[in-house]
Order: C-alpha cells, then structure tokens, then sequence
C-alpha cells in the first residue's frame, strides 16, 4: 500500500508520515497542492492523507487561506483513485460557538456561521468538496474535525498551542493564559490521530465523517493542562497573570467519541501525562 501525506514535513505531518512510512507531499519535498501537475501524482497513492494547510486565523490571510484550503484540496481530491482511502484534516472549529451548549461535542452539533474565521470555514466548505468527489470518483473518505493535537517538536515547524507552550516553559519565557485558564479543551497526541488514520484506512467503511480528540479522559482546563506541563518538565512556567489573553470560542471542548469508537474501534491510548513528557527534549 501506498500512503502520501501532503503537508507531510509540518507540525503534525512529520509525526504522520514517519507512523506510515508515507512520501512527503509538500513544499518542502518539491510538490505543491496549488500546482496541478503536482496534484496528478496523487493518483498513484492507495492512501491519502491530507493534512496541507494555511493556517492562518488573520483577516488579511483570507484570501491565501481560501486559496491553499479550498482550491488546493480541490486539486487533490481529483486525482484520488478510485477505491483508495482519503483522509481529510478538518478542525472542531466548524461548530464555532454552538459547541459550547454540549458538555461533549458530537458531530451533530450545528455548524451554521458563527464568526468563525475563513480558516475554520474554509475547512467546512473543504468537507463539501470532500463529500462530492468521493463519491462521484468512487473513492472511500473520511473526514476528522479535529481537537487539540499536540506533537512532539521537529526542526523548521511552529508547535501548536500545547508545543508553544511547553517550549515556552523550556525558555523560561513569559506567556499569557486565553481567559485565565478557565476553558476547557480535550487533548491528543499526535500517534493517536496517525492510529485514528489507519483504523479507517483499514476498516471497510466508505465515508465517515467523526470528531476525534482526547476525549473525556484528556480534558482539562488550560491552566490544569500548565500544571500537567510543569510537573513532567520539572521547571516553573512564568505567567503574566495581569494580563490574559481573551476566552476562546468555544468557551470549552470535549469531543464526543461515539460515533469513531463505533464505527472504526478507535479511541485515544496515550494518557495526557505520557504525552506530554514527549514534548521535553532530555
């Protein structure tokens, strides 16, 4: 079996594509989603996971990130063969602030505008395209609106929320906390999404679109999740608790994993406190 991950040298796709032993399709490695001549080499993949994204939350992103998330899935979505496996990144963010009336968040949860920015949306309107193409060429699909993912760090990627964390306690740097620690979100290690990929991969549902994240068992408050990080790196963070930075939307996250613990027998193995200790180079 052949396995590509676009996006395959960032954040999250470096972990991914080492799980699957999978080519690298990126910038980095030469291949680009906005280039169609690039995008036709999807074609000789059995399994295509496309985690390739702006990322950027910005008003004056927006056009770049309609550009690469839309346009450039797209382009790849029309060259997956026929009966091979498509994985699509999505984000939590889809549900914007109606997440919050769930204490867990199913898939049913409304996804109507909100204010999100054109990152979460541009996500949205990708899983349409998604949904077309995998059926009108025959391929199977599945769409992960994904929780909090935090990975280990590796050279030339900007970590996530967690990451940026844990190195910023490693530096001794001062950070403010989003509405003093309060909210709530639910965390994953990256190994756990590549697992997720691959029960799908080798399940024979045809399309399924799940909420993965660390579930109840991983969820915390962000300043529980500051203790977690200071107690495995043995170092004191440095907080400026006189200015925090402004509650996130939704207020709090807890995935819901039902419908993915049904369909494809998957749920997170890696507690919260062993995946952190992975993020401290010793």
């Amino acid at each position: 079996m052949r396995v590509v991950v676009t996006g395959g040298s960032g954040y999250l796709g470096t972990h991914v594509r080492s799980f699957f032993g999978a080519d690298d399709f990126s910038r980095r490695a030469g291949r680009d989603i906005l280039n169609p001549h690039d995008a036709a080499e999807i074609a000789e993949y059995d399994i295509v996971i496309h985690l390739a994204a702006t990322l950027d939350k910005s008003p004056d992103a927006a056009d770049e990130v309609f550009l690469t998330n839309v346009e450039g899935t797209i382009n790849v979505l029309k060259h997956v063969s026929e009966n091979a496996a498509f994985i699509f990144a999505s984000t939590k963010d889809v549900y914007g602030r109606f997440a919050d009336t769930f204490s867990e968040v199913p898939e049913t949860c409304p996804t109507m505008y909100s204010g999100q920015s054109a990152l979460e949306w541009s996500k949205l309107i990708a899983e349409h395209y998604v949904d077309f193409y995998a059926h009108q060429n025959k391929f199977r699909s599945c769409i992960l609106r994904m929780s909090t993912v935090y990975s280990p760090p590796s050279e030339g990627n900007t970590p996530g929320l967690v990451g940026n964390w844990a190195e910023a306690i490693d530096r001794g740097e001062r950070f403010r906390l989003p509405g003093s620690g309060t909210p709530i979100r639910d965390f994953m290690h990256v190994d756990d999404l590549s697992e997720a990929c691959k029960a799908f991969a080798d399940s024979v549902i045809r399309h399924g679109t799940y909420n993965i994240g660390g579930g109840r068992r991983n969820a915390i408050s962000l300043r529980g999740l500051l203790t977690k990080l200071q107690k495995v790196s043995e170092l004191e963070a440095v907080i400026d608790d006189e200015h925090p930075l402004p509650s996130p939307v939704p207020e709090n996250y807890v995935s819901d994993l039902g419908r993915i613990t049904q369909e494809l027998g998957w749920e997170p193995k890696i507690a919260l406190d062993e995946g952190l200790q992975t993020l401290f180079k010793r």
